[in-house]
């Protein structure tokens, strides 16, 4: 069976530092596709940094679609036919800013999902999006995307892999919390439940570096279609590079017994409300 070469760069971009996020971007991007990756995948606001004081800040940090950020990337996925998957800052109309993650395909084609589950401070800042993930039918495989705190939300997690999703990226910053000791951090391990119970593969990218007081999980993982890390897997507080060749075909099979089916076994009409 044939794999695709997954990437997932573990990176620390600056707050406010677009043109250092871009070089940063651009070394990463370069180096996965050096090493023969198809798919890249970079962290949330790869672009512009993450902890905004308000919406002020974060809008006189956004660029638009054919801003800076996304042309660049656009030039090196036809340049390396490479696909890279990234997060940024988006600029809307009447100073609204929605965070956002952008697929980039290398003929072209740009496929945009803006975040539809705010955390916490982030519901002063942006508009949260209104659309599903979308499901990209590229050279490798059906790509989706969602971002960070959307993974804790297992039926928006559903909607991709009942859309024919093989490969789930997502850009994250999970802001690193107290747990016991012996124990990884929750985030990894729900990515690792989403994927086991869609039997799809997930890649999701975290950040490192403090920023204005926060530190991060470094939590980076990429989990094959029953649930466990191909690469990554703990958390992890600096730069890192996770590789692994995925066989997405398997995210076709939906099947855990001869009997049972991962979707087609949900009997969605007892788990709604009574009226």
């Amino acid at each position: 069976m044939s794999t695709v070469r997954v990437v997932c760069q573990q990176l620390a971009p600056r707050l406010g530092e677009t043109e250092h996020n871009r070089n940063l971007g651009a070394r990463a991007i370069n180096d996965a596709a050096m090493l023969g990756a198809q798919v890249v995948v970079l962290p949330e606001l790869m672009q512009s940094g993450y902890v905004f004081k308000d919406r002020q800040e974060a809008f006189e940090l956004s660029e638009a679609l054919d801003g800076p950020t996304l042309s660049l990337w656009k030039s090196l996925a036809a340049e390396l036919d490479i696909i890279i998957v990234g997060g940024f800052c988006e600029r809307l109309d009447d100073g609204q800013v929605a965070n956002s993650a952008a697929l980039v395909e290398p003929e072209g084609r740009l496929t945009v999902y803006r975040k539809a589950h705010l955390w916490n401070r982030e519901k002063l800042i942006f508009t949260p999006g209104t659309a599903p993930p979308p499901v990209v039918q590229t050279a490798v495989g059906r790509i989706a995307m969602v971002i960070c705190y959307d993974l804790e939300l297992p039926e928006w997690v559903r909607l991709p892999a009942l859309a024919g999703a093989e490969l789930l990226c997502a850009p994250v910053n999970w802001p690193d919390a107290p747990r016991p000791a012996s124990e990884r951090p929750g985030e990894i391990v729900r990515v690792q439940a989403n994927a086991a119970v869609n039997r799809m593969f997930i890649a999701a990218c975290d950040r490192h570096g403090e920023e204005r007081g926060i530190d991060w999980v470094g939590g980076s993982v990429i989990v094959d279609a029953d649930g466990y890390p191909q690469a990554g897997g703990n958390a992890h507080r600096h730069e890192q590079r996770l590789v692994a060749d995925l066989p997405l075909a398997q995210a076709r099979d939906k099947y855990i017994s001869a009997h049972n089916h991962v979707h087609q076994d949900r009997r969605p009409g007892l788990y709604l409300p009574s009226p």
